[in-house]
């Protein structure tokens, strides 16, 4: 039987000898992805559903919108293909993907016919609405989210803190309260957008996985740095000393790896965003003790160590540890606490990054599935 191949722009496709090469040179694309973009050249000019996406690359493998929103950017980066302006692939908005292309197909070394797709009609603007967004406003997206993320866990940390009294002690009052939600409430929200920001930039430089892990290390990595290094030098400023150790890199890092961890695993399982924000809880609070038993500290641990620089503060510790009958924060109080922390964090915005791709998926709809 002759040997098929596609031709477009400076590509070609061998289905048969999985390859796929732009002037002769490979082009590294994953198997999965390859599949998709052999079944739309395959039908080039014509609509492939999200079912048939589904039906014969994944071949019935239960996977989440955000799977095939992968592989479509992930095939566009690698063709040079820009979904605001396509010149290869184009949405159809609540229905599927369409090769725009033309393609031209050869057997046994012999060009035949060119299979040419069917033209957009001049003056109708291609659609910027769908799954496949610009690069740029997914990472906006995802950074939004995580930021959102963020200071919602700041803002319940704050407020669980403040009810314990740790600002002010039993008669912390409100006013106590309000000032412990606000201060955990912007560190909150400037760790979930380095972490945030982190794994859209990550996932953009290293398709898969591990860019996001890698980029939410990254993202929490210079968070702590510049948080706490403004911190300390505020202290300085303010009161002529500064504390010796409070949250930084480190601590940032690691726990952006785990909600980077968190975001992967959540869609890989292809489960709902509250599942996702419990797998990510589990991550973060995994990190958060393990930095305590590193030596490290999170937000718990930097209250410890501005109390004990200033004391004549009123920031205590001992209704945190009273918790677990220790005298102040002791090492069960202080591991327990700051897994708690991770855990609230990492699944904040995990939850957040999770419901912020989910709308951006859901737009190509459900077609066959009604």
């Amino acid at each position: 039987m002759p040997r098929r191949v596609y031709r477009f722009d400076r590509f070609e496709l061998d289905p048969e000898d999985r390859r796929l090469t732009k002037d002769g040179a490979t082009v590294e694309v994953s198997g999965r992805y390859l599949d998709a973009l052999v079944l739309m050249v395959s039908e080039a000019g014509r609509l492939v559903t999200k079912d048939r996406f589904l039906d014969e690359v994944w071949r019935g493998v239960p996977v989440t919108d955000e799977a095939l929103t992968q592989a479509i950017r992930s095939l566009r980066r690698a063709l040079g293909d820009d979904a605001a302006r396509p010149r290869m692939i184009e949405t159809a908005p609540k229905h599927g993907y369409r090769f725009i292309a033309p393609v031209t197909v050869v057997e046994a070394g012999d060009a035949v016919e060119p299979v040419v797709a069917a033209p957009v009609s001049e003056g109708r603007a291609r659609p910027r609405t769908g799954p496949d967004r610009t690069d740029r406003d997914r990472l906006v997206s995802i950074g939004r989210a995580g930021t959102l993320g963020g200071a919602a866990a700041g803002a319940i940390g704050g407020l669980i803190y403040g009810a314990l009294g740790v600002l002010g002690g039993a008669g912390a009052g409100v006013s106590g309260v309000l000032v412990m939600i606000c201060v955990t409430a912007l560190v909150g929200m400037a760790g979930g957008a380095g972490v945030g920001f982190g794994i859209a930039g990550g996932e953009q430089a290293v398709p898969g996985g591990l860019g996001r892990v890698f980029g939410g290390a990254v993202g929490g990595l210079l968070v702590g740095s510049v948080v706490r290094l403004l911190g300390l030098d505020a202290f300085e400023l303010l009161f002529g000393r500064a504390p010796g150790a409070i949250t930084g890199a480190l601590e940032g890092a690691i726990l952006g790896a785990a909600v980077g961890a968190g975001v992967v695993l959540g869609e890989r399982v292809g489960w709902s965003w509250k599942r996702r924000a419990v797998v990510g809880g589990l991550a973060g609070g995994v990190a958060g003790v393990g930095i305590v038993v590193a030596g490290g500290r999170l937000l718990v641990g930097s209250l410890q160590t501005l109390a004990q620089a200033f004391p004549d503060t009123r920031l205590t510790l001992d209704p945190v540890g009273a918790l677990f009958g220790e005298t102040g924060l002791g090492p069960v109080s202080h591991a327990v606490a700051s897994g708690l922390e991770g855990l609230l964090f990492a699944g904040c915005v995990v939850a957040a990054i999770a419901l912020a791709t989910r709308s951006e998926s859901s737009a190509p709809g459900r077609a066959g599935r009604r």
